[in-house]
């Protein structure tokens, strides 16, 4: 049944006729009191300039020295015994053709408002809390390493590379791992910036949007010259980190452009070190998609009591085996495509239902389907609570392609996932086969090289995968004999592919059912690589616990499952929940909320 049109809203203003019968006393008075309001600031200038103009001359007369207006701050106290080391110093201040104003706070805030709207891809670090004074930041290796283009996320702020900063990414280009890739990738971005400005003298700094980047207006700045700086003589001045504490440290001293000098690091020892020398420290915010974790997205959202009150228009339908609501209320423009909608009210009868469509104020809700009764059982499991019955409703849907849950151990998340890929593959043929991986990142020390084939390797971490298998065979057909689950297991298990995350890249699965098992630990690169392998027909499920992260410097700020959660809310092909209850035993829901 096609949608009612949403109504048309007239804007109450007057029409030519009406503004041209106007009184005309009415705009003569107006006249008047600009002709007045005008005088009276011109006046007021006029007097000012008088004033100022005579105390410059009685200034100058007197042979007075022109006050200074700011002062540079104070310099952190040095300790007696200092040792003068001499290292690559700043460049030249730029000249005045290479300045650039700071955009607006009114436009900066318009901008960052337009940007969460639209659920931008790239994250900018946002310089608005720093108003309007530009800053030098000083980059640690580590923030290169982490993030390659980490130059082009600091907008409007100039950035300044030491000269042992370009040793060290030298040192760490060789070599397969991600961190030597990710030298590569800031070596040729600095090459190429370096090609861009041929006739450019590199003291004067390089623009950073010289590549063609947009949204950067800053300058970026290699050591030219040396400099002279001191650090305590309980720091090792041969030590990388040291040399880069002390150039910050004299570009502070010598900085004459009224910019704020900082250092980036992602390195937590060197930044208490800093703060320890006076110097101010940050870490690199730019790869964390939230700054707190209570606000990620968690699919589902509860009505409130007086929501059917509220609601306007309300018309249902059926079609097929499927009903349908369609209102228009003041929590319309909350929703997002596939989330979830609950109402649960004493005497009243409750509803739950999925976003399918959006127009404007309108709102389109589809009644799901109950998976916690017996007869819409899936592989012989049901659902125990309302979250399991939201993803048991997204795992079962042909129509979603992307799926992703998060939750505490013990919440379902494999047992279900797997309910849904095996009822697909052997039962509906909607699925050739299920493809399961995971992150081998272990929680405690490694045990060492692993023998045997691919599949062999990844055995000893799809512990979760066989103990879900043995319990889904014992309830499948209900056979009771050896032999039979046997047979059922050697099914099963003919249609489940166990592949390692290393040789993914260039694939391509056609009409799969692919699990992400452990999403947690996966970076935002790693986990664009997997999902950009889906071909037609393929759909791909990420789950994980959030705080259960065992991948060093990964946070769950700046995890991969985080990343891809945020990003793909409100896809029409995408959905995501979070299971909120432990199911697996009363010890491992308790050891979940007190340990």
């Amino acid at each position: 049944m096609p949608l009612p049109p949403a109504p048309k809203k007239r804007a109450a203003r007057l029409s030519p006729d009406q503004s041209e019968a106007a009184t005309p006393a009415a705009k003569t008075r107006a006249t008047a009191s600009t002709a007045k309001t005008s005088a009276d600031k011109t006046s007021a200038a006029s007097a000012a300039t008088t004033a100022a103009a005579q105390g410059l001359a009685e200034l100058r007369a007197q042979g007075a020295a022109t006050p200074t207006v700011a002062t540079a701050p104070a310099a952190a106290p040095k300790t007696a015994a200092t040792a003068t080391v001499t290292a690559a110093a700043r460049p030249t201040a730029p000249s005045a053709n290479h300045q650039r104003s700071a955009p607006k706070a009114e436009k900066k805030e318009a901008v960052s408002a337009s940007n969460n709207k639209q659920n931008s891809n790239k994250t900018i670090q946002k310089p608005s809390k720093r108003g309007a004074k530009r800053c030098l930041f000083v980059l640690d290796t580590n923030v290169l390493l982490h993030d390659p283009t980490c130059l082009f996320r600091f907008q409007e702020h100039d950035i300044f590379l030491p000269m042992v900063v370009l040793e060290e990414l030298d040192s760490h280009k060789r070599g397969g791992t991600e961190v030597a890739r990710n030298g590569r990738q800031v070596s040729r971005t600095l090459d190429a910036l370096v090609e861009a400005h041929k006739n450019t003298d590199l003291a004067a700094g390089l623009k950073l949007d010289a590549t063609g980047t947009k949204g950067v207006t800053g300058q970026l700045f290699f050591q030219t010259v040396p400099l002279h700086y001191t650090l305590p003589l309980s720091l090792p001045q041969g030590k990388a980190d040291n040399q880069i504490l002390g150039v910050v440290q004299a570009l502070r001293e010598q900085e004459s452009q009224g910019r704020e000098v900082l250092l980036v690091s992602k390195d937590i020892n060197m930044r208490v070190k800093a703060r320890a020398l006076g110097v101010p420290a940050e870490d690199y915010h730019n790869d964390k998609v939230l700054d707190d974790n209570d606000l990620l997205y968690t699919g589902a959202l509860a009505l409130p009591l007086d929501f059917w009150r509220k609601a306007k228009d309300v018309q249902s339908w059926q079609e097929g085996n499927s009903s349908f609501y369609s209102l228009r209320g003041p929590m319309t423009d909350q929703l997002l495509i596939n989330q979830f909608v609950y109402f649960e009210a004493p005497s009243e009868p409750s509803l739950y239902a999925r976003v399918v469509e959006l127009r404007g104020d309108t709102a389109v809700l589809e009644v799901l389907r109950d998976y916690g009764s017996a007869k819409h059982n899936v592989w012989g499991v049901n659902a125990r609570n309302r979250e399991q019955n939201f993803a048991l409703n997204l795992l079962m849907d042909p129509e979603v392609d992307f799926v992703t849950m998060t939750g505490q151990a013990g919440t379902g998340k494999t047992l279900l996932t797997l309910a849904a890929g095996l009822a697909q593959v052997l039962d509906s043929r909607r699925y050739s086969e299920i493809i399961m991986t995971r992150a081998t990142v272990s929680v405690g020390e490694d045990i060492g090289f692993l023998p045997g084939t691919e599949e062999e390797k990844m055995g000893p971490w799809m512990g979760a995968l066989d103990d879900n298998l043995e319990f889904l065979a014992k309830g499948s057909g209900g056979n009771g004999h050896e032999w039979g689950r046997s047979a059922t297991t050697d099914l099963i298990r003919s249609r489940i592919k166990i592949k390692s995350l290393n040789f993914m890249r260039g694939r391509t699965f056609l009409n799969k059912f692919v699990i992400i098992d452990e999403a947690q630990n996966l970076t935002p690169k790693q986990m664009k690589t997997l999902i950009t392998r889906a071909g037609p027909g393929t759909k791909i499920v990420c789950m994980g616990n959030l705080a259960q992260i065992d991948t060093p410097y990964l946070t769950e700020g700046s995890s991969g499952l985080t990343y891809v959660v945020d990003r793909f809310k409100g896809w029409q092909h995408g959905g995501h929940i979070q299971l909120a209850r432990g199911e697996r035993s009363r010890l491992a829901d308790f050891a979940s909320e007190v340990l």
